[in-house]
């Protein structure tokens, strides 16, 4: 008999967060449904997209620009290295190119930015859902979805991509003084190397990424931050949920987008 209801407790739990699973989905699905369709009052809450532009986009070019410039001089030091030992040192500039341009600028970015953005998007929201500000809002017929969420995803549409472009820059560049100095390649090889080659379809890969980035850590933070319970315990718990999250989710999209473009083009 215990065991029977040790395996009916079982049961019942897997059975209950498999219903909690799908209640979630359901929910985010809305969430996101009703924060595309705001983007209609984007001229109402201009003045709000414009602050989160700035603190989302410009406060984020030190830590992206140490990010990228760190990964881009690491990449040619590691790679030239290995190349040298094979009697391909002259290939190190094409496969920086191709490490910083396709992948490592816009994953380190979007990384960069879910933990950076993600977690200020969770917390100011958590912060506001545990003071009821966020019933407030409804209480005085302010759409806080419309209000607090969209500007936040329109911002991170509008400033992702430059950040990108700048991490790809600063990378490359950071490649360019470690070839020069480390691997004694001239700067105008190491340039030509990087530039001559590049085809329509490494420009594509690196630029569908950022847009994608956005939505998924605008959307899986701000959702995380609607439903933060429990006090700054639950703020807390709720951002790190969307950090976490998010992150996962722009690893898997990298993936698949950069499989999508490479094998279809």
């Amino acid at each position: 008999m215990p065991f029977f209801r040790l395996q009916a407790r079982l049961a019942t739990r897997l059975n209950d967060r498999a219903k909690g699973f799908v209640n979630m989905l359901q929910e985010f699905f809305n969430f996101s449904l009703r924060t595309f369709r705001s983007i209609g009052m984007l001229r109402k809450y201009w003045s709000d997209t414009l602050t989160q532009m700035s603190q989302s986009g410009t406060e984020s070019i030190p830590i992206v620009l140490v990010s990228s410039i760190a990964i881009g001089c690491l990449i040619t030091l590691e790679v030239g290295n290995q190349l040298a030992q094979l009697g391909g040192k002259a290939l190190t500039p094409r496969a920086t190119a191709l490490s910083v341009i396709r992948e490592m600028g816009p994953i380190v970015t979007g990384l960069m930015l879910s933990a950076r953005v993600g977690a200020r998007y969770g917390s100011e929201l958590g912060a506001m859902k545990i003071s009821e500000q966020i019933d407030a809002l409804r209480a005085f017929g302010t759409d806080p979805i419309a209000k607090l969420v969209m500007p936040r995803l329109v911002a991170a549409l509008s400033m992702f991509l430059p950040l990108t472009a700048v991490s790809i820059f600063v990378g490359l560049v950071g490649g360019a003084v470690v070839a020069s100095n480390y691997h004694h390649i001239d700067s105008s090889v190491y340039w030509n190397a990087v530039l001559n080659p590049l085809v329509v379809k490494d420009w594509l890969v690196a630029f569908l990424k950022p847009p994608f980035f956005a939505i998924i850590i605008t959307l899986v933070c701000c959702y995380n931050g609607f439903q933060a319970r429990g006090g700054t315990v639950g703020v807390g718990a709720a951002t790190i949920k969307g950090i976490v999250v998010s992150s996962c989710f722009v690893l898997i999209a990298n993936f698949y987008i950069s499989k999508l473009v490479l094998e279809n083009l």
